[in-house]
Order: C-alpha cells, then sequence, then structure tokens
C-alpha cells in the first residue's frame, strides 16, 4: 500500500540516509490476498516477480513492506544472494530479545495476523529458547478506516482488551500502516508500542553500509 511505502521511506531517511530507496508497488496485492481469504500460488508467484524486477535492475537489498506476504521472503532468500528483509523481522527479533513474556500483535487487516504470528513464533527458538513467551493477537478493521491517528489507536486498544491482552508487556504493529498511530496506543496502553519500519532500516544499514560515505541501495517492495 502506499501508506506502507511512504513509512518504509521515512525510516530509511531517519535511521539510513545514505541508501537510495526505490519504492516498488502493486496496489492490488493485498486486496487480492484478502479476496483469497489468504495467499494463494498465483499471489505468491507474482510477489516473486515483482522482487525479480527489483533485483533484476541491481537491487543491493530488499525490504519487503508487507506482513501478509512475508511468506515469501523465505523463497526469495534462495533465489537471491543479496539481503531480503521480512517486514517485521527485525522487530520481532527485538521484541523476542527483550524482557517480555506476554507479547501482543495487533492489525487491521486479516492476513497480517497470522502471518506476523508465524513468524514471531519461528524465531522463539533461535532468539529466545529458554524462555517461555505467551502471545496474545487482535484485529481492527476499524482501525484501517479511522478519521485519524487517535481514533485508529482507540480501535486497536478496544480490539486489544476485547481479546484478553490488557496485560501485554509490549504490543507490536504487525502493519507498516498502522505506525502513525504507535504513540497515541502506547498512551492508551501504558507499556511500549513497536512498529517494524525503523528496525528494518537500521538492520538494513548495519548489512550494507560497509564504510562511511558509501551509498548502498535498499527497494521496499509493497502489496
Amino acid at each position: 500500500m502506499p501508506a506502507a511505502t511512504r513509512i518504509a521511506g521515512q525510516a530509511f531517511a531517519r535511521e539510513f540516509p545514505q541508501a537510495t530507496v526505490w519504492n516498488v508497488l502493486d496496489d492490488r496485492l493485498l486486496d487480492d490476498a484478502r479476496a483469497a481469504d489468504g495467499l494463494t500460488d498465483a499471489l505468491r508467484r507474482r510477489m516473486l516477480r515483482l522482487i525479480g524486477h527489483v533485483m533484476e535492475g541491481g537491487a543491493q537489498g530488499l525490504l519487503l513492506t508487507c506482513s501478509s506476504y512475508g511468506e515469501v521472503v523465505d523463497t526469495a532468500r534462495g533465489l537471491w544472494d543479496v539481503p531480503v528483509l521480512k517486514s517485521d523481522e527485525a522487530m520481532f527479533k527485538a521484541a523476542l530479545a527483550g524482557p517480555y513474556r506476554r507479547i501482543a500483535v495487533v492489525a487491521s487487516t486479516p492476513p497480517a495476523v497470522p502471518a506476523a504470528v508465524a513468524q514471531l513464533e519461528a524465531l522463539v527458538p533461535a532468539v529466545r529458547p529458554d524462555r517461555p513467551v505467551d502471545i496474545v493477537t487482535a484485529l481492527s478493521e476499524q482501525a484501517a478506516v479511522a478519521s485519524d491517528t487517535e481514533a485508529a489507536a482507540r480501535h486497536l486498544a478496544d480490539a486489544l482488551r476485547a481479546a484478553g491482552g490488557a496485560d501485554a508487556e509490549v504490543v507490536l504493529l504487525a502493519q507498516y500502516s498502522l505506525t502513525p498511530a504507535r504513540e497515541a496506543l502506547a498512551g492508551l496502553l501504558g507499556v511500549p508500542v513497536l512498529d517494524g519500519a525503523g528496525a528494518a532500516a537500521r538492520e538494513l544499514r548495519g548489512l550494507l553500509a560497509t564504510g562511511q560515505g558509501q551509498t548502498a541501495a535498499a527497494e521496499a517492495v509493497a502489496p
């Protein structure tokens, strides 16, 4: 979605200004995944073709800004020998490395919920194999059409409380499009709220910046 690429661009400008950002967008991919109630083989191939387009264009690194298509990154990593990041992987690593036992994942589009939980659970053995983690999820489609960021935050907070997640110690935003509501949501819940864009930009900076003053290309591919 255009909002996701805009937010990713802001994160790169702040965290990795040396990068040359190339945004590539197929604005039907998310709607088509919603209509299909998840990813189909045809949709996976379509995203891989989009990734292939930027790789052929000389990409040195790639950030997929859509959480719903995160599983496609696993395939892409086997096809191209450059860093390819899932939208929220760096954020999930940070949350699991922290002191939090009960972690909440909030979203405003249905496909983002199972995609985020699958990524989070897959990282547990590597990041915190000796500490238990309890994951609670909340979905508010109203947050996606809220009139402003404060309203979006209220919808997300209400959904989390309704899901039994009022005692969560940290909240993770499963979509870049929710990033503007981060501070308002933290104020409503009284716990840290993490977003993926800044964490991803920092990780790519570490992977690609080999010396001061050098510029690396980073691509944001989004449905």
